[in-house]
This record gives C-alpha cells, structure tokens and sequence, in this order.
C-alpha cells in the first residue's frame, strides 16, 4: 500500500463541512513537540505537507489532508505543554475533546504519537484511557525510535509497550522512514 496523492484541505477550529460526508477519518494525536507533522510527511513523502517548528503549540487548529482521494487525515493541534497562554491552551484542549469524543464525527483509527525516548507520558497515558473509555481504536505510534541509545533500547520499548496495554503499537522514525509500512498498512 502507498500514498499516490496528499493534500491539505483546510484547518477547522469547529464544526465544518470538511468532517461531514462518507470518507473516514483517521486522527493523529500527540503531545506538543512529539513529532505529528513529521510523522505526516514522513507518511505522505512529501516534506511541507504538514507544517514542521520547533515551537511548541504551533498547531492551535484541526488540519484536515486528503489522502489518496478517499481518506481524510485529521492532524489535531498538541495537547500539553506549548509556549502559550493558559487560556489559548485550555481552547486547544476543548477543541480536541470537542472533535474526539462531543463532535457527531467519526473516526475510524486515532493514532498516538509518542516520543520514544520519553515514553508515555502522564498526559499521554490520560489521553490513551479517555480514547479507550469512548471505544476508539487506537495505535500508538513510537517515533524519535531512532534516538534511543542501544544500550537503553530494549528497556525503552518494554516501557512502552507495558503502558500501552491492548493497542498495537508502531516504532516509527519520521528520520528514516522505519516503520512506514507497518504504518500505512494501519492507515489505509
């Protein structure tokens, strides 16, 4: 499987027509900073799809791609720590809980970002556990694989994975592209 086309539709800060209509919609969930927008070009092979900063909270709206004319891509703005007001993160989250679990839409896949050297989060691990409650399918995906130091290898990943329960998880490099295929195999 493979992506032959991906396009940005349009950031959305609320109910839009772009989430209405028959095509699914996968997630892609993540702590500020954890790597979303990389893991989406990675994904796409294209290097500006997604708009890439070192600036934590850059993504303060839903932003929606096309994929392969049949699928919509939903990239939600990162929860957690970001360089912003109180008040502008709070709006980020109520966005996020409005789209995941008030909104009518739909997903069919959430995708979990983690940063592999960290590990899950105390933020992830709540995100991971309301997802769970409201039944969505989950796949956590692992990326920064590629920074983890070998001798901390083996450790980091059965931290992981412990945390992770019942939901697959994908050790991905936006780097190096390790675990593209597994990942578009979950996606499309």
């Amino acid at each position: 499987m493979e992506i032959k086309s991906a396009t940005f539709i349009k950031g959305a800060v609320g109910p839009d027509k772009v989430f209405e209509g028959d095509r699914p919609q996968v997630a892609f969930i993540g702590r500020s900073n954890v790597g979303k927008s990389s893991v989406i070009n990675s994904l796409t092979g294209q290097k500006d799809l997604a708009k890439t900063s070192s600036f934590p909270g850059r993504t303060q709206q839903i932003n929606t791609f096309l994929i392969n004319y049949s699928i919509c891509l939903v990239d939600l703005p990162g929860y957690g720590y970001a360089k912003l007001s109180q008040e502008k993160r709070e709006k980020i989250q109520e966005l996020i809980n409005w789209y995941l679990f008030l909104s009518n839409y739909k997903q069919t896949k959430v995708f979990l970002i983690i940063d592999s050297l960290v590990g899950i989060t105390k933020e992830d691990a709540e995100i991971l556990e309301v997802l769970t409650v409201y039944n969505k399918v989950v796949v956590i995906i692992a990326n920064k694989i590629d920074r983890i130091r070998s001798k901390d290898y083996k450790k980091q990943i059965e931290f992981i994975n412990k945390y992770a329960g019942k939901h697959k998880v994908i050790l991905y490099s936006a780097k190096t592209d390790l675990g593209k295929d597994e990942l578009l195999t979950e996606l499309l």
